[in-house]
């Protein structure tokens, strides 16, 4: 029994030994969830019934054939179908027929079918890949936050690494009587908060993570995790680029301009299809059919009544009809004037929609213009601030250990660095990810590389 619990033991130990955390890159998660996020699947899902819509556009121009066969039996009454005589005897009838019909012409709306189902594919695929845009932002944002808290986790702690050797020291110090009681408290109190700090930055790359692996549609929070890598600011003359250069460059590929004009050509095509409506319907049509009946009765060529064979009956019976049809509208109850004012509307109702999506863009485009140059802006400042108030630090530290400088006032520019660390690896971090923008609407891929 011991033996087996070793052996279970140690088989256990080994598991947890192989299993190792994934570790994700920006370009292994972008495109997860651009393969596994459930909106798209169901915008692939409308693309491939717009793919199904065309097909339809197609076989509607095409002639329609069916056919039709029945057999019956009639006992009693009826009607001998040689003679149209009434009958009282059994009879067993077969019918046999194949017709076909074509639309010659409808107001062109078949071929405005077509022409709007194949607007209608492009215009589905525009609007799943400027779905894959947003994600593609979406996932970079949450993974530069998974990133930037873990840098601001490493930065706590070896702030807090720094400070339990001054409470080291500091503790040495008064046990020798060389500074006073209140300074090791002093010390205690920064280690106390920066050990909050820690907790603090812990539960915020656990959030980040969650978030980011949400985004990805992954559960398994435990085994997820990003590479562990550093970004340094990418170089990038994308700010050689005026705003209206970068707009004007966005019209050109952007997805949801792309989408919001296919919808304008939609109700285009809407509107010519309703007109459509106005103009005559013209359609052909041709039809065989044959029949038996065991109760026919024909001469032969002495003049002597007999039922005819199947097979005979078959080719005796046989025939074929045609002809054409013209529907020529008059009077609908203003229905087709109404689906026309409609389609119109429709029509009109796009093209605002339009210019609202480029009067979006290009605010969208001026806000990240703006957001690059304030966060470098940001970001520089931050720098130096972290310099001078290191600089404040190393000074302040070299009083303090000659003792003309109080605890208190050395672990206020202890804090002074510390939150001057945190704001240079925040404002890094939404920097680059603000120039990704921006350069994103440049027709730049994200990449941090």
């Amino acid at each position: 029994m011991k033996n087996s619990i070793t052996i279970l033991l140690a088989l256990f130990a080994v598991t947890l030994s192989s299993a190792q955390v994934r570790q994700w890159t920006l370009q292994e998660c972008v495109e997860y969830a651009v393969e596994n996020n459930l909106t798209v699947e169901q915008f692939e899902l409308d693309l491939e019934n717009a793919k199904i819509d065309k097909s339809d556009a197609v076989g509607n121009l095409l002639p329609t054939l069916n056919g039709n066969a029945s057999a019956s039996s009639n006992t009693g009454f009826s009607i001998n179908p040689t003679n149209n005589l009434p009958t009282n005897s059994t009879a067993n009838n077969v019918n046999i027929s194949a017709s076909s019909s074509i639309t010659l012409f409808d107001g062109l709306r078949n071929i405005n079918q077509v022409h709007r189902a194949k607007m209608n594919a492009i215009a589905n695929q525009y609007r799943l890949d400027d779905l894959k845009d947003d994600i593609r932002l979406n996932v970079a944002n949450a993974y530069l936050e998974v990133v930037s808290n873990k840098e601001q986790l490493k930065t706590f702690r070896a702030q807090y690494a720094v400070t339990e050797q001054d409470l080291k020291r500091t503790k040495e110090l008064v046990e020798s009587g060389v500074v006073p009681r209140g300074d090791l408290l002093e010390i205690e109190a920064t280690a106390a908060n920066q050990e909050q700090q820690i907790i603090n930055g812990e539960g915020n790359v656990l959030i980040s993570k969650v978030n980011l692996a949400q985004l990805l549609q992954i559960t398994d929070y435990e085994n997820f995790d990003v590479a562990e890598e550093e970004f340094d600011i990418p170089p990038s003359d994308i700010l050689d680029n005026s705003p209206k250069v970068i707009f004007d460059k966005a019209m050109t590929f952007r997805n949801d301009i792309k989408f919001s004009e296919s919808n304008v050509e939609l109700a285009e095509q809407d509107v010519k299809i309703a007109k459509g409506a106005y103009l005559p319907t013209l359609s052909a049509f041709v039809q065989y059919g044959t029949r038996y009946s065991d109760v026919t009765q024909i001469p032969d060529g002495n003049g002597v009544p007999y039922t005819p064979s199947l097979t005979d009956q078959l080719w005796i019976f046989d025939g074929i009809s045609y002809g054409a049809q013209l529907n020529i509208p008059v009077f609908n109850g203003w229905s087709t004037r109404n689906n026309v004012m409609r389609s119109q509307i429709g029509l009109e109702k796009a093209k605002l929609q339009l210019e609202q999506d480029k009067l979006d863009l290009e605010n969208t485009i001026q806000q990240a213009y703006v957001n690059v140059n304030t966060f470098e802006k940001a970001y520089a400042a931050a720098e130096k601030t972290l310099e001078a108030r290191t600089l404040a630090y190393e000074y302040a530290k070299e009083r303090y250990d000659v003792g003309l400088m109080n605890a208190f006032d050395f672990s206020q520019a202890q804090a002074r660095v510390e939150n001057a660390q945190a704001d240079v690896i925040r404002t890094k971090y939404d920097y680059i990810f603000r120039l990704k923008i921006l350069e994103f609407y440049f027709g730049i891929p994200i990449s941090l590389n």
